[in-house]
C-alpha cells in the first residue's frame, strides 16, 4: 500500500443548539470498527471536497449542509492504508440526523471528545476545535511597562482573543514569573488560553495552559510535557521544523514568515502559497504569522492555517 495515493475522505463537525458534537460509531466488520468518528465518507474521483461532504452528510444521516467552512486536513497513515481526513464545520444544516447506515450516533458535550475511543486521525480535529482563531503575541516591553502589558492583555481579551502568549524574553525571571501570574488571572476570567514563550518548565510550575518554544528548544524539553495536558506550539519556518514539532508531540505549531515585512533573518517570506503546501503536510493545526494583520484571518483559513497569530496586528 505505500505508493498508493492517500485516500480523500471529508468529514464534518456538526453541533446542536447546546453546543454538542454529533458523532458515528464505526459499524462491526469495518476498519477500525467500535470506534466513534466525524461523521463523513470517501470523496469520490474529481468531487470538490464540499460537494462531498454535502453528499455523504445527506446519504448517512438525511442532513441538507447550507454552510460549511474548512476546518483542518489531517494526513494519517494507518497500516492499511494512507489518508488525508479533510475536516469542515458545518455552520449551518437542515434536517434531523437519521442513522441511514445503521450506525450508532451521539451528540457529545466537547469538553468529553477527549474521552472517547476515537481513530488517531480524528484526535488532531479535537484540538482544532479546542483552538481559537486568533492569538495574540505579547509585544516586547520593558519590566517598567508591566501594567500597560497586563492592560492590553486584558483589552484583547475582552475582544475575543481566544490565546495569548506572553513573550518575553528579556525580563528577569522573577518579574517574568510575577507578570505570568497575573496574566493567567485575567485570562481566566475571560476563558482565554495563556501560554509562555520560551519556557515549559516555567509554564508547568505556574500552572498555564501550556508554552510556545522555538523548534531548537525542542531537545531540551522536559518528557512529560507534551503529554501532560499541557498546550504544546512550536514555533516553525520550514517544513523540517514542522516534522520535528510533530515528533515531539506539539499539539499545534505557528509557521512564518508570511509576508517579506517579518522575514528578517530566517530565510525569506513564505507567501500563502507555500503556507498552504506545508500546512496540507502535518496532522496538526498550525497558526501562520509574520506580517500579518486582524483582517488576514480569512485568507489564512483559506490556505488551511487554524488561523493566525500576531503581535502589533492584534495589539
Amino acid at each position: 500500500m505505500s505508493g498508493a495515493a492517500p485516500l480523500h475522505v471529508v468529514a464534518g463537525v456538526i453541533r446542536d443548539a447546546r453546543g454538542r458534537v454529533l458523532l458515528a460509531q464505526r459499524a462491526p466488520g469495518k476498519h477500525l470498527a467500535g470506534l466513534w468518528e466525524f461523521p463523513g465518507g470517501k470523496s469520490d474521483a474529481g468531487e470538490a471536497a464540499v460537494d462531498a461532504l454535502a453528499r455523504e452528510l445527506h446519504e448517512e444521516l438525511g442532513l441538507v449542509v447550507e454552510s460549511a467552512r474548512p476546518l483542518i486536513r489531517v494526513p494519517h497513515a494507518y497500516p492499511q492504508q494512507a489518508i488525508v481526513l479533510d475536516v469542515w464545520q458545518v455552520s449551518a444544516w437542515s434536517g434531523q440526523p437519521v442513522a441511514r447506515e445503521g450506525q450508532r450516533l451521539a451528540w457529545v458535550e466537547a469538553d468529553a471528545l477527549m474521552r472517547l475511543p476515537m481513530p488517531a486521525a480524528d484526535r488532531p480535529v479535537i484540538d482544532a476545535l479546542r483552538l481559537p482563531w486568533r492569538c495574540l503575541v505579547t509585544p516586547a516591553v520593558a519590566p517598567a511597562a508591566e501594567a500597560e502589558l497586563l492592560a492590553g492583555i486584558e483589552r484583547a481579551c475582552r475582544r475575543g482573543i481566544g490565546m495569548v502568549r506572553l513573550r518575553q524574553p528579556d525580563w528577569p525571571l522573577p518579574a517574568l514569573a510575577a507578570m505570568a501570574r497575573r496574566a493567567l488571572a485575567t485570562c481566566r476570567d475571560h476563558d482565554t488560553l495563556l501560554l509562555l514563550d520560551g519556557d515549559a518548565r516555567l509554564a508547568a510550575i505556574l500552572g498555564l495552559d501550556g508554552a510556545h518554544l522555538a523548534a531548537s528548544a525542542l531537545a531540551a524539553l522536559p518528557t512529560s510535557f507534551a503529554s501532560s495536558g499541557h498546550w504544546l506550539g512550536v514555533d516553525c519556518h520550514d517544513a523540517q521544523q514542522l516534522a520535528a514539532a510533530v515528533a515531539a508531540g506539539a499539539r499545534f505549531a505557528t509557521l512564518s514568515p508570511v509576508f517579506a515585512a517579518a522575514a528578517s533573518g530566517v530565510g525569506g517570506a513564505l507567501g500563502w502559497e507555500r503556507c498552504e503546501e506545508l500546512i496540507a503536510a502535518v496532522p496538526i493545526p498550525v497558526y501562520v504569522a509574520g506580517g500579518l494583520e486582524g483582517d488576514d484571518l480569512d485568507a489564512a483559513q483559506m490556505v488551511g492555517a487554524q488561523g493566525i497569530a500576531a503581535s502589533r496586528g492584534l495589539w
